[in-house]
This record gives C-alpha cells, structure tokens and sequence, in this order.
C-alpha cells in the first residue's frame, strides 16, 4: 500500500486559513449505500485525492499516464510521468508532472494509466472509465465491476465514519461527497484569476478561502506591470481606485465583481467587521438595473426543483424565527403605535453604489420619506435610519428635527427585523430591507429597481427595465438569492460551507467577532465623525 492511502479518500481541501477536520474516523459506518452507488456520486462530482490541485495543461491527443517510476516501452501514446518531484529526471521524451495535482484532470484524455503503488489514482482512473495497467499485467483493461466496487470498499466505506465538517455529527458517505462536491465546485470556479484588487486586508481574512482557486495563495493587489491581456481578476470595484480601474482595463484585464453577501455578519462592514457571505457576479453587480447580472439571469431563467425550494423554505423559517437581518441578529417585540397602518422606510447610504447606479436621478433618503408620506398620508410612518449612516461612516443622515416634520417616528437601537415585524408595509429605494420584508410576507412598494423588483412580488413605482418578464414567488426569490448565488463561510472553522450554517452560527452567536483594535477605532471614528456631524467612507 502507497504512502498516499494513508490519508483517506476524501478529505477537506487545505482552504487557505481554514481548519482541515477530518471527514472520517475509523468506526461503524452508518447509512451505508451500495458500492456502486458511491461510485456514482463520486464519479459525478470527481471527489476523491486532491480533487482541488493544479491542473497543469495536458496534452491534446490521448496519452498514458504513469504513477512514479513504471516502465512501459511499448506504449503508443505519449507518456505523462507523475511524481513527488523527488524521483529521478524523467525521459526528455515524456512530459513530466511534479508535486500535487488534481488526479481526476490528469486521467481525463488518458487512454491508459499506470497508477504504480497509488491506490488513490487507480479508483479514480477506474471510475473515470480510464484502462489501468497494473503489475504483472501486459496490456491495459478495464477494471472489472468487482474489482471497482472492491476498491471503493477499502478505500472509502469499510470500517469509516464520516462525520459533517461543520457540526461534527455522523453523516453519510452521501452527504460527505456532496459537500466535497461543493467545495470542488467552488474551487473549479475561482481556477483561472490571477489575483484580486480592492480588498481591505481586514476583508481578506474570511474572503480568501472564498476565492482560492486550489494550490496558490490568493494574489492580492498584483503589480498592473506583471498582468497580461485576458487575465482575470477579482474585483471589489467600489474600493479600487478609478486611475486604477482604466489601467487595468487598458491592459485588457477582465474585472468580476465582489460584492458584500445578502446575509453578511453580526456587526458592519464599515466597523472593519469582515463578511461572511461575498457574491461574484461576472455580468455586473446586482444592484444596478441598467445591466443584466447572474442574480438576474437566475431569476429570468426559473426552473427551480422543488427540492431546492423545500431547502429555501425551510432557511426562510430559520432566518425570520432568528431574526437575521445583513448585520444583525435577534428578534425584539415592539408594540403597535398607533391604530393605523405601520409603514417602514429604511434608510440608505446615500453614497452607495447600489443607490448610484439608479435609472435616473438617485433618491435621498428625505425624497424616500417624501415620498412615502405622500402615498401613505394616514399611515403611521417608521423611519429607522441604514446603520452605517447612524455610526458616523457614511452620507445619508437626516436631523430628527426634519425627519419628523414628515415621518411619526425615527426608530433606532432595534434590528430590522423587528421593524418589520412591527410594519404592514415597506417604502424602499433599493433596500435590502425590501427583500428581507418579502421573506416575512409584507407588502413592498419600491421606489427604484432592487434586484426583487419586476417579479411580481412588489408594487413598483421605479423604471424597472422590460427584460425582467418572469414571475417569480418568494421561495424562488429566496433560492436565486441566498441559496444559488452567493458564497458563504463558517467562521468557526473557517471552512466555505452551505447557507444552513452560516445562519446557525450567527443564530447562536458563534458569529460574533471577537474585539480587536481596528473595529474599536472604526467605531470611535464613527462617534467622531456623529459629533462634528461629517460624513466619511467605509474602509
């Protein structure tokens, strides 16, 4: 048996700052399928190995690929030598392959592989469909069912208990290789950037692990001099700098776009709180309506399976029975004002790209209340200013003294689900708080063009474009959104993970930051900047 088969079969990838739990432990294993049903699952997600390494080029027409030091002079094709890198100078006829790779790209075009003493690499060459050519055998074959299932035996099902990365309960082998899959997905995602521009250092400790593309650190803020025409870069736009951006598109740099998630942390953005959901969206951001994005594109294409909407039901009931909001948590009771109608209008930042991009003139958030009062003159209306604006870092305040010449009421120091618990109805521009209403079955009525606006779902007084034809119910709103298209991470292990438990570690508090100085300062310059009545940018 190979040195590399005494690591399982499957493993967590070594995301960067992550802890690495094991996926298995030696016991009983529990829900245990047929092996020819695990070697489907794994065939269909290609898990297994080091599924996440590079994936050198390969070549183009059929070759052989051997493991470490076989011999085999009377193949055909060319010959790929894969070894640790430790083995002598492979001949100048073959091409030679050191260190790790992702096994199941190196047997893709294989017409035959060699896998030498390396158990891992023959399950996957035999589930790949791939001839092997073992010891003591003359001429490539198939593996035989038996043997397959013999293999996925020992490697992967006798004597294994696999346990959830996250929780650390007993799952099984299903389970496991489906969260695999989803790391490899991830990971295959990412494999092609060059770096990334725009991110705060404090950002980079839960986005990193978000945007590894499987062998090499994340590059951030690569020199534009050592950049090549095509290249691909992740970008958080509203924090690179405009000379920077025209460089880098004068050198035929492709930016994606990053984005803060819809279910972001326990604390804010503008407090150097770093996220813990991120969306990377290549047609544009999915806030600005005057261009199509993957969120828009999700939601005009439907189809969604009802497995997929019996999941965002039943995150729909963890989020709103939490009371998770983009920055908050926690539910508090609020009693009616008055015996009238309760309408909500949430405050943006009034510096925001998401409130820059409109189609037309961008509200204020005084023409959002104006405009609120006019259509609801008998409404008892809440206005709860955006919480980057009331900790002193961003544009947008408006005096209590002018606020309530209009609105009856400026809430403060409650989380936003409460408020919309509390209202029948929302007022927004392009909040999130709009969405998050939806979920918590309110009324909506948007005054510009957020992402859920033109779906059927809202009464929408803004431009929204013609393209946005579909009808969309709520719990396909909720799977496009927070299900299909953005990223999340576990804070406790540091691992990306499904939705399910980021919501569970900010429901319990696990989620909360720890102190440091810098949100401690960024806190104290929000003060400052409360005082002396300025207004300054998130960092």
């Amino acid at each position: 048996m190979s040195e590399r088969s005494a690591f399982p079969f499957l493993r967590v990838p070594p995301f960067p700052g992550a802890q690495r739990p094991p996926l298995i432990e030696a016991g009983t294993p529990i829900n245990v399928p047929e092996a020819p049903a695990v070697a489907a699952a794994l065939r269909g997600a290609r898990v297994g190995g080091d599924y996440w390494a590079a994936q050198p080029t390969m070549p183009t027409e059929p070759y052989w690929v051997v493991r470490g030091e076989g011999r085999h002079p009377g193949a055909t094709e060319p010959i790929v030598r894969w070894t640790d890198g430790t083995a002598a100078p492979v001949n100048p006829a073959e091409r030679g392959i050191a260190g790790p790779a992702d096994p199941w790209h190196l047997v893709r075009g294989a017409a035959a592989v060699d896998p030498g003493d390396d158990d891992e690499l023959a399950l996957i060459a035999g589930l790949a469909g791939k001839k092997l050519v073992r010891a003591g055998e003359a001429q490539p074959r198939h593996l035989a069912d038996d043997e397959l299932n013999a293999l996925v035996h020992r490697l992967v099902l006798d004597a294994r208990t696999y346990r959830n990365s996250f929780t650390g309960e007993p799952e099984g082998v299903l389970e496991a290789i489906a969260q695999a899959a989803a790391w490899r997905d991830l990971i295959d995602r990412n494999r092609g950037f060059v770096g990334a521009v725009g991110f705060a250092r404090w950002k980079r400790t839960t986005t990193e692990a978000l945007l590894w593309g499987g062998s090499d650190p994340v590059r951030f803020d690569p020199p534009i001099d050592e950049l090549n025409p095509g290249d691909r870069l992740f970008a958080w736009r509203s924090r690179v700098a405009p000379a920077t951006i025209a460089a880098l598109e004068r050198c035929g740099v492709s930016l994606v776009e990053v984005e803060d998630g819809f279910i972001r942390s326990a604390g804010l953005g503008a407090d150097c709180i770093p996220p813990l959901s991120i969306v990377v969206d290549g047609l544009g951001p999915h806030f600005d309506p005057r261009g199509e994005s993957e969120l828009e594109r999700l939601l005009g294409g439907g189809g969604f399976a009802p497995a997929l909407l019996e999941q965002a039901e039943a995150l729909r009931q963890r989020i709103v029975a939490s009371g998770i909001g983009k920055y908050d948590v926690g539910r508090t009771a609020l009693a009616r004002r008055a015996d009238r109608d309760h309408v909500l209008v949430p405050g943006q930042v009034e510096d925001d790209r998401a409130v820059l991009s409109a189609i037309g003139e961008p509200l204020t958030n005084l023409d959002l209340v104006k405009a609120a009062r006019a259509a609801e003159p008998d409404a008892y209306l809440l206005y709860k200013p955006h919480p980057d604006v009331e900790a002193g870092h961003r544009r947008g305040a408006i005096s209590d003294a002018i606020a309530l010449t209009i609105a009856d009421e400026v809430i403060r120091g409650v989380p936003m689900s409460s408020v919309i618990d509390l209202a029948d109805r929302l007022h927004v521009n392009s909040s999130l708080a709009g969405f998050e209403a939806l979920m918590r079955g309110k009324g909506v009525i948007t005054h510009g063009v957020p992402f859920y606006a033109g779906w059927g779902l809202t009464d929408d007084r803004g431009p929204v474009p013609a393209r946005r034809r579909g009808r969309r119910s709520v719990l396909e709103l909720i799977a496009a959104t927070l299900l299909l298209y953005p990223r999340y991470l576990d804070p406790v292990t540091g691992l990306p993970c499904p939705p399910e438990i980021t919501v569970l570690r900010l429901a319990s508090g696990a989620a909360r930051p720890a102190p440091s100085a810098l949100v401690t300062l960024r806190r104290l310059q929000g003060r400052v900047g409360q005082w002396l009545g300025l207004s300054g940018g998130a960092a």
